[in-house]
């Protein structure tokens, strides 16, 4: 269940450390050919998202900051499970480890 946020605009949200901010992709409602698919077929959230914002990394042992793979603009493969969502609007977005993030998707 995600929080509404109490800002008007995702881009108020900078993330700290490692963390990623993605937006899932949603999946079509109606085909190429112009039908329209059943909302049970459309109600699990696709596993591909875009990247909005990304913090500046983690500190490893030696304190050193490690950035983080991927940077705005990315597309990105996300686990089934995880993530803090977080709701502005009708747009709904999610905060990742940068280590959950199981690929990044080069087109």
């Amino acid at each position: 269940m995600a929080a509404q946020a109490t800002f008007k605009t995702i881009k108020a949200v900078v993330p700290l450390l490692d963390r990623v901010l993605v937006q899932r992709f949603k999946p079509e409602t109606k085909t190429a050919s112009g039908i329209f698919l059943p909302s049970s077929s459309t109600t699990t959230p696709l596993p591909e998202a875009t990247v909005i914002a990304v913090g500046p990394g983690a500190p490893n042992k030696d304190g050193n900051v490690v950035p983080t793979q991927v940077k705005a603009g990315d597309r990105v493969l996300l686990p089934g499970w995880g993530g803090n969502s977080i709701k502005v609007g009708d747009e709904e977005y999610f905060l990742f480890k940068d280590a959950e993030i199981l690929a990044k998707i080069q087109e």
